[in-house]
C-alpha cells in the first residue's frame, strides 16, 4: 500500500474549497400541489407514468427500474419508446442557474443535459408533452386530466386566482411552478451525506476516504475543476460542479442505440443542439452534472454508457497515460469507444493532472461515495 506516500503527495499540492447557494423556501400550499403532481400518473397519455417514475425519490431521483441495456436509458409512457440519455437525478436540480456565459463566454447552467431548459419550471413543464416520454398531445390535454381532480382544481385557483384553472395558459404554468416549488425542498435538497456531517463535525471519515478527500480537491486529479463551484458562497451547500459544457469523449452508447427506433443513429450534439446557443462548436458538450448522490445513480454519463463509478474514474486516465490499461474499458475488456465529436474534445482540460493508478482510483471512489445522502446510504454496494 502506498496510501500515505500519495497522501504526502496530495498536501503538497493544497487544497481548496467553493461554494454554491441554496434556493429560498417555496410556498407551502404550492410546495403540496407540486408533490401530488409529481407522482401523478394521469399526466400521462396512457396514465402510466409520472415525474417519479424516472426520478424516483427511493433511488435518489433517478430512474431505478432496469429498463433497457441495465437502466442506461427509460422507456417512455407508452412502454416502447425511448431516448438516447440517461435520466439525471432531480436531486440539487433547483440550484442549477439558468443557462448564460460567464465572464469568460463560456456557457454555463440549464436544466437538462444540454442546458434546454431555462429553469425548474420550463424543464418540468417538458417531459409531460414530450413525445417519448409521458406523450401528452398538448398542454389543453393536460389541462383536461387536471380539470378530473377537484382537490388539483382548487388548490390552482387558491394559489393563482379564480378561473385559473379555466385557463390552459395559465393553468399548465400552474402545474410547472407546482412541480418546479416541490423541487425546491429539502427532500431534494438535503445535505446530509457523511460528508456533510464530516465538515459540521458530526462524522469521521476513514482513512481511505480522507485521502480521496484530498486528492479529489488536489490538482493532481484536476476533479475540483470541474466538480466544484468556482464562486464564493456556502461551502457546506455545495452541489459538486460548475455547471459548465465540456466534451470529454464519451462514447455513444452502441447497445441503445441499435435497440433505439427514435435514434435513426443521429449523433448526439448535446449544447450543441440547444437552439439558444446554436454553434457546432459546442457539438458534444454535455453540462457537468452533480455529484451529490453519484454512488446510487448509476449508469453514468449523459447516455448511461458506462455502468460502475469506477469506470468513470479510470475513463479520464487515458488522457493523462497512453498504455494498453489505461486504453481498455474494464467493463467490456475492449477499448475505449469513440467520441461521436473528436474535434471539440476538451483535451487541454482532460490532460491536466496525473496519472491514476489502482489505488488512487479507489480512493477517490471511496470518497464519491461520502457525497450519498444519509438516506440513501443503504443503496451503497458493500467495498471489494
Amino acid at each position: 500500500m502506498r496510501l500515505l506516500a500519495i497522501a504526502a503527495v496530495v498536501v503538497a499540492c493544497g487544497l481548496f474549497c467553493t461554494a454554491g447557494a441554496r434556493s429560498a423556501a417555496p410556498d407551502p400550499a404550492l410546495v403540496e400541489l407540486g408533490r401530488a403532481l409529481f407522482f401523478d400518473r394521469n399526466l400521462s397519455a396512457n396514465r402510466t407514468q409520472s415525474c417519479s417514475s424516472c426520478h424516483d425519490p427511493d433511488r435518489a431521483f433517478t430512474d431505478g427500474r432496469e429498463n433497457v441495456v441495465a437502466g442506461a436509458v427509460s422507456i417512455g409512457a407508452d412502454g416502447r419508446a425511448m431516448g438516447d440519455r440517461n435520466a439525471p437525478t432531480a436531486a440539487y436540480a433547483a440550484l442549477v442557474p439558468p443557462l448564460h456565459r460567464d465572464a469568460s463566454g463560456a456557457w454555463v447552467g440549464g436544466l437538462f443535459h444540454d442546458g434546454r431548459a431555462h429553469d425548474l419550471a420550463d424543464q418540468a413543464g417538458q417531459p409531460i408533452l414530450n413525445p417519448i416520454e409521458m406523450q401528452m398531445p398538448d398542454q389543453a390535454s393536460v389541462v383536461a386530466r387536471i380539470a378530473e381532480n377537484p382537490t388539483y382544481v382548487a388548490a390552482i385557483e387558491k394559489i393563482f386566482g379564480p378561473d385559473a384553472s379555466a385557463s390552459t395558459d395559465r393553468c399548465y404554468a400552474a402545474v410547472r411552478a407546482a412541480l418546479a416549488a416541490f423541487e425546491q425542498t429539502p427532500l431534494f435538497l438535503a445535505f446530509d451525506s457523511r460528508y456533510d456531517r464530516y465538515l459540521n463535525g458530526e462524522a469521521q471519515l476513514t482513512d481511505e476516504e480522507e485521502l480521496g478527500r484530498m486528492l479529489f480537491f488536489s490538482p493532481l486529479t484536476n476533479c475540483s475543476s470541474c466538480h466544484q463551484l468556482s464562486t464564493t458562497g456556502n461551502a457546506r451547500q455545495d452541489p459538486f460542479t460548475n455547471y459548465g459544457y465540456f466534451n470529454i469523449g464519451v462514447p455513444a452508447n452502441s447497445a441503445v442505440r441499435a435497440l433505439n427506433p427514435h435514434s435513426e443513429h443521429v449523433p448526439d450534439r448535446g449544447l450543441g443542439h440547444n437552439v439558444t446557443v446554436g454553434d457546432d462548436v459546442m457539438n458534444g458538450k454535455f453540462r457537468v452534472p452533480t455529484l451529490r448522490n453519484v454512488a446510487v445513480t448509476g449508469p453514468y454519463m449523459h447516455n448511461g454508457v458506462f455502468r460502475e463509478l469506477k469506470t468513470v474514474v479510470a475513463f479520464y486516465n487515458q488522457y493523462v497515460v497512453q498504455n494498453e490499461v489505461s486504453a481498455t474499458n474494464p467493463e467490456t475488456g475492449a477499448p475505449w469507444g469513440l467520441s461521436e465529436f473528436p474535434a471539440t474534445i476538451d483535451r487541454a482540460r482532460l490532460r491536466v493532472g496525473q496519472p491514476m493508478d489502482d489505488e488512487r482510483v479507489a480512493v477517490l471512489v471511496a470518497f464519491l461515495r461520502t457525497l450519498t445522502d444519509q438516506r440513501y446510504e443503504y443503496l451503497l454496494e458493500p467495498r471489494n
